[in-house]
């Protein structure tokens, strides 16, 4: 081993320079560098966990005094835990630099947006295209990160970990380090013993308090959803609906059957024009009034999910939430899936991050300035590029056939960005990528500006299928894929578990327009489908509608079809209803 001598000579540089680089150091054990990350975890990254479990508790009873404890030697035993168990003199330092860095992420989003680092959340944070994470970078985040990720590495760079004496043997190591664990989950255990009734009826009643520990909150949930996406890459996903055929009316059809299911982004039913509140979408309810039997609101509609992740592939499942299953819905195919086996050409064109496996193995577009370079900027397209060229695949028909659109829409926290100037009718809005920097009146008003933009988009694509109504039937179904927080409670955004999610991040809006000849189409009796659909309007209803409604409207028959969860079940003939 080299040794500079010349460390040893008072006058010599290389001397000063070793008493500078001591004098600002903190030489440490592994052990205690440990303890004092998992004590600066503890006390600056935990104030959401610790305002959630001591929520309603007095500062004036000993108990809450007792629980609050707890709590901290809770947090403080399991990060301890955690990096015991995957750090040793090495790795300390770099496994350290990694958590002080993705702490300081988690704590800016937590904080600025109310949201919790739960498996479903982290699996959109891991599925986010670069184009739409460059929207959550601001200067207050980079301000945050500096504070409370980089003065933090700073101090871990001028650490010394103590060498271990020449005289120490393995065995004694990895006795501390056994003895370390073992005395950490003594703590743990006989803190939790202690407040046992308290903390077990925290944790039945508010089971999503526990990813607000941080950094244990996204270790967990990153692992959880690694292993998931690990096991579902091993096996294809499972067929459903084999036996899906024609229906009786595809016989008799005289001309092609288009059905477009659009699937909107982050648009709440609070905000929805024909729904509620002020109005958002003139264009929609100006069809509406020209044609009442064509266009039906549904203004009670509840989503499967309150982030895209778990919405799209729930409601393009045959049971959605009424038994939701997040292992079935992301092991099998989709209704795609199954109407493309009974022979409906099915594409899928997408101007978001994609098909969350829902169009896995069929036709997929993606909006691009190559398709649509009159639409596109700085990487990202706006909505019309979803039917700019309707009237062409319109004019090319053949069959039956399904399109899926699916919209960035209202994706936060840029609303501005969805939608061109000239849409900005609500003001003043907000125009800032940090909503902090915005009052919550401008907030609101850029993201109805987005719903403004896309009834134009709905509308127009109404109006382009009903032109073309004499040489091809069809229909639009609208619906959401989640709502979204605009301020309320201080929660922003979207993505709360979904037990405690507010109504705003469920309901959803929900429209659907046929043309004339749509029913009959569809194997319905004549005459029927506007009052069916208008009867149904007035009752709650859920993306579990999406699936047997479309089965539905294609004619599309198979076993998974369930009538009570079809729009248009009312208008089937006795022997239509019959399953094959």
């Amino acid at each position: 081993m080299y040794f500079d001598k010349r460390a040893l000579v008072p006058s010599h540089p290389t001397f000063r320079a070793t008493a500078r680089r001591d004098r600002f150091s903190l030489t440490l054990s592994v052990e205690q560098l440990m303890l004092l990350a998992s004590l600066f975890f503890a006390f600056t990254a935990n104030r959401a966990f610790f305002a959630a479990t001591l929520k309603d508790r007095s500062a004036a009873d000993p108990s809450a005094w007792g629980f609050g404890a707890a709590m901290f030697v809770l947090v403080l035993g399991l990060h301890l835990l955690l990096i015991t168990l995957v750090a040793h003199r090495r790795t300390i330092k770099p496994v350290l630099a990694v958590l002080i860095l993705g702490t300081a992420f988690a704590t800016y989003y937590m904080g600025a947006f109310g949201v919790y680092l739960d498996p479903s959340m982290l699996r959109n944070v891991l599925r986010t295209d670069v184009k739409e994470a460059s929207e959550l970078f601001n200067p207050q985040m980079g301000l945050h990160v500096l504070l409370q990720g980089g003065l933090p590495l700073l101090l871990l760079w001028r650490v010394r970990l103590r060498p271990p004496a020449t005289h120490s043997r393995w065995w004694r190591a990895v006795a501390l380090r056994i003895g370390l664990v073992a005395m950490t989950l003594a703590a743990v255990v006989g803190a939790l013993l202690l407040v046992f009734q308290p903390f077990a009826s925290l944790m039945r009643n508010h089971k999503e308090v526990r990813y607000l520990i941080t950094p244990a909150n996204y270790l967990w949930s990153i692992a959880s959803v690694v292993a998931a996406e690990t096991q579902g890459a091993a096996k294809p996903l499972d067929a459903i609906g084999l036996d899906a055929v024609p229906g009786p009316s595809w016989a008799s059809r005289r001309k092609p059957l288009v059905v477009v299911v659009v699937v909107g982004e982050t648009v709440r039913a609070a905000n929805w024009g024909l729904s509620a509140g002020r109005q958002t979408t003139p264009a929609l309810a100006a069809l509406r009034q020209s044609d009442p039997s064509a266009l039906v609101n549904f203004p009670q509609v509840t989503a499967c999910g309150t982030n895209t992740e778990t919405s799209l592939p729930c409601m393009f499942a045959p049971v959605g939430r009424r038994a939701y299953d997040e292992a079935r819905i992301r092991g099998q195919q989709s209704l795609l899936h199954v109407v493309a086996r009974a022979g409906v050409a099915v594409n899928w064109r997408d101007n978001q991050s994609g098909c969350k496996g829902v169009c896995e193995g069929l036709p997929t577009e993606i909006v691009s300035a190559t398709t649509a370079p009159a639409l596109c900027s700085d990487g990202r397209c706006l909505d019309e590029g979803l039917v700019h060229d309707i009237d062409q695949r319109l004019s090319a028909a053949q069959g039956t056939q399904l399109w899926v659109l699916h919209m960035l829409g209202n994706h936060g926290p840029a609303y501005f960005r969805r939608h061109p100037p000239a849409f900005a009718k609500f003001q003043p809005e907000c125009r800032n990528d940090d909503l902090r920097q915005c009052s919550v009146e401008q907030i609101t008003n850029s993201y109805d500006n987005a719903i403004f933009y896309t009834d134009h988009l709905l509308a127009q694509a109404i109006t382009r299928l009903k032109a073309r109504s004499q040489e091809v039937d069809s229909a639009l179904l609208y619906v959401s894929d989640h709502g979204e927080s605009l301020g309320e409670h201080n929660l922003f955004l979207h993505g709360i578990p979904y037990a405690i999610a507010p109504d705003v991040q469920k309901q959803v809006p929900m429209v659907l327009w046929t043309s004339p000849g749509l029913g009959t189409a569809g194997g319905l009796r004549s005459g029927c489908l506007s009052k069916a659909l208008a009867a149904q309007a007035a009752r709650p209803l859920a993306h579990d509608h999406l699936f047997h409604t479309v089965l539905g409207l294609l004619d599309v028959r198979t076993t998974l079809y369930e009538g009570a969860y079809d729009l248009a079940n009312a208008c089937r003939a006795a022997a239509a209803k019959a399953l094959p």
